[in-house]
């Protein structure tokens, strides 16, 4: 288990080096002088040469690159051309909102759809299987920005029962302003792994060794949830881990629709004002919890299936 850890901690490094590295030249790559949005209409040319000194962009693509990588040794993200403050600081103000937004939905989600989809395999084609099959199918089928402006319009809006935008303060305000974004972003996720969890678990519940403890008398649930969903929820466990990517990107959607602070909201900010330190912080934080998460599914995938360890 140690050894398979370390090939997969050496793995996820050389991702993180080679995303990290074509975003970089993809970011130098769109069109806009960086200096000119940032002193307006009237910069002079010695203005621009100015800042583009202080930015770096004055020097080789090759040593931007060098100096970028040589300041993240050194846990140096770089400074904000319009605060001057540490782009690190203004990133990690930024993240735990966006962590919160995506656990609080992910969890919801996995919390309603693990219970459902092992109900609709237990009771496989009955009519409460094929009323879940229909509502888990639809909420897939709906953007998660749609249904972020349908909860605003209807839940705060015409009803006023939740807060429309913001992120709240205090101990119990904070979770109320999450209810709606986590669940624009979670109901999805139930369709998904709720199908893929009746789906696995419809395989499992035909193998030998469920038929073996059916044939002690272990009761039904039982069996389900000791015997068959460990091994059913390893497909769920690896949508999961990358399904990460997908959570940012919807966080992005959401994080606007609802004015809430988050990397969503400030990477759109950042890419209006070509404010390249501060995207590429987001992108290389971004990238770290893509890849962690995914190192984190292959790794509990292996600690509840030593089969998989061989598989890389």
């Amino acid at each position: 288990m140690w050894f398979y850890l370390c090939r997969r901690l050496v793995l996820a490094i050389a991702i993180i080096a080679i995303a990290v590295t074509l975003l970089f030249l993809m970011i130098r790559a769109v069109p806009g002088d960086p200096a000119a949005v940032l002193l307006g209409p009237r910069a002079t040319p010695e203005m621009k040469a100015l800042l583009h000194q202080q930015m770096g962009l004055d020097k080789p693509l090759v040593v931007q690159i060098a100096t970028f990588f040589g300041g993240l040794l050194h846990g140096d993200l770089g400074f904000d051309v319009f605060s001057q403050r540490p782009v690190a600081d203004i990133v990690f103000e930024q993240l735990p909102y966006t962590i919160q937004l995506i656990l609080v939905s992910i969890s919801c989600a996995v919390a309603i759809a693990v219970p459902l989809g092992c109900y609709s395999a237990m009771r496989r084609n009955s009519l409460v299987d094929q009323v879940a099959g229909v509502v888990t199918v639809a909420t897939i089928a709906i953007p998660s920005f749609v249904v972020a402006v349908y909860a605003l319009l209807i839940f705060a809006v015409t009803l006023r029962w939740l807060p429309a935008i913001g992120a709240g303060n205090g101990f119990w305000d904070g979770p109320i302003h999450l209810v709606l974004p986590g669940f624009a972003i979670g109901i999805g996720w139930v369709g998904y792994i709720s199908r893929l969890v009746r789906a696995s678990m419809l395989e499992v519940l035909g193998e030998n060794h469920v038929r073996m403890a059916r044939s002690f008398g272990i009761s039904e649930w039982r069996i389900v949830a000791r015997y068959a969903l460990p091994l059913a929820i390893l497909p769920t466990v690896t949508i999961l881990g990358v399904g990460i990517a997908w959570l940012l990107s919807s966080a992005v959607f959401i994080e606007v629709v609802f004015a809430r602070p988050g990397i969503g909201a400030l990477i759109v900010n950042a890419v209006h004002t070509r404010n390249y330190p501060i995207v590429m912080g987001v992108v290389l934080v971004s990238t770290f919890l893509i890849v962690s998460a995914t190192t984190l599914s292959d790794v509990i995938n292996a600690f509840l299936d030593p089969r998989t360890r061989e598989k890389l």
